[in-house]
């Protein structure tokens, strides 16, 4: 897991962090913000996160941050469930 890289938001210049979780998904990288639901993917880890990046760009445009998730520890859990 992964911080994202922080972006500059445009309209107020406020610099904010957010969380990311990147994983391998066949021969993808998707890149996910905890904080918000927006994600991308991308052959490489690097590309992932760069497209995540642009992605919460362009959601910021229309967004305002104070809607954000507040995310103070994410863990990565296994769940087991039973289905037909």
């Amino acid at each position: 897991m992964a911080d994202s890289p922080a972006f500059w938001y445009n309209k107020t210049m406020k610099k904010i962090n957010l969380k990311n979780i990147i994983w391998k998904e066949g021969k993808y990288y998707v890149a996910q913000c905890l904080n918000v639901e927006v994600s991308s993917f991308g052959v490489t880890k690097k590309e992932a996160l760069s497209k995540l990046n642009e992605a919460l760009e362009l959601y910021f445009e229309d967004e305002k941050i104070g809607g954000l998730t507040k995310i103070e520890s994410p863990e990565l859990v296994n769940l087991s469930l039973n289905h037909a």
